[in-house]
């Protein structure tokens, strides 16, 4: 019988003849790694290579690790089986990673979108036998508006609090979402502050993008010097002690998950905008075609009704269970958070 070249275990996606591991979950001697996001980059492998846009930000989140960088579209060969990485379009430096051996090819999508948001490198298709997609908006419900919309009513909103001599918190994960809001806000409407969590992010991305400039808030920070102004924000700072001396502000909270019906309600802001750095329905779609590919695996998000459609298509579509999380683990840890606050 024929083994696949990709399978899943315990430990993450192995590939066997390579004793290669693509965005383990448990500790490996070696980890291909997709992005920095802390459901797909974890600490304990021997051996992880990444794009050379992720090495500083995986060393940011991990430590002292042993890795290397490679560049899209470079091939290396690791016991005879051919790997590449390619642009995502995820959040910066994230990659899909191409695998392939004996004329077999797999690609594992990591996480991905395909709306070029201008952070990251825009996702590019690659043709293969079998595809390994995230489905974390894999439902017809969603669908995104395009972001230059988006990001003109969240500049309305602020430029509207600031009239109320309110301050507007805004909060995006750390790692990409944070990132692709400051890309994008006015300054001409005020002063950019940031959470301790974010500011330490984005200095380690800053050299490669040019990004506003941000102020860190400190305890010397007062209130009266953020009234008007935007604060970007973790999501584990809402609620916090950290937050309390912002009063009066307005919070508003950027996810894809705004578009469900009572979501800014659970999360108690006061305003939601949709904005994922997930591929929406149609999106998931579009590059499952564009791959070529007839066998299908989804993985994190809504993976039984992607699937399921995908076989209606004429796909041979199954699931995997893994321990990746999409859009719920992109953030920082409330610890984590509280120790830059």
């Amino acid at each position: 019988m024929h083994k696949p070249l990709l399978a899943f275990n315990e430990n993450g996606i192995y590939c066997e003849v390579a004793n290669v591991y693509l965005d383990p979950w448990k500790p490996v001697d070696f980890a291909i790694i997709s992005h920095g996001h802390a459901d797909h980059s974890r600490y304990g492998h021997k051996k992880y290579i990444t794009h050379h846009t992720n090495v500083p930000i995986i060393k940011h989140r991990l430590g002292d690790i042993n890795v290397s960088g490679r560049n899209y579209n470079e091939t290396f060969t690791i016991n005879n089986v051919k790997f590449s990485l390619h642009p995502a379009g995820h959040i910066i430096g994230s990659s899909q990673i191409r695998v392939e051996h004996r004329g077999e090819v797999w690609v594992f999508s990591g996480d991905y979108k395909l709306e070029d948001d201008g952070v990251a490198v825009p996702f590019e298709a690659v043709k293969c036998h079998s595809f390994i997609t995230e489905c974390t908006f894999g439902l017809p419900a969603f669908k995104w508006t395009p972001q230059k919309e988006v990001f003109s009513d969240i500049n309305n909103w602020w430029e509207t609090n600031r009239e109320a001599k309110q301050t507007s918190v805004l909060f995006g994960y750390s790692l990409g979402k944070a990132q692709r809001l400051l890309k994008y806000l006015d300054t001409d409407i005020g002063k950019i502050y940031t959470h301790g969590a974010i500011e330490n992010m984005t200095e380690v991305i800053r050299p490669m993008i040019d990004f506003p400039e941000t102020t860190r808030i400190t305890r010397e920070t007062t209130k009266q010097e953020l009234l008007g102004n935007i604060v970007l924000a973790p999501p584990s700072a809402h609620g916090s002690t950290w937050i309390r001396k912002m009063v009066p502000y307005v919070t508003a909270s950027a996810s894809g998950w705004m578009a469900f019906r009572g979501a800014r309600r659970r999360r108690a802001v006061d305003r939601g905008f949709v904005l994922s750095d997930h591929c929406d329905w149609q999106e998931l779609l579009t590059a499952v075609e564009a791959t070529g590919a007839e066998k299908v695996i989804c993985t994190h998000g809504y993976t039984e009704i992607f699937s399921k459609y995908l076989r209606t298509l004429g796909l041979d579509a199954r699931t995997e269970n893994t321990q990746y999380e999409g859009e719920l683990n992109e953030s920082d840890t409330k610890k984590e958070s509280e120790s830059v606050a």
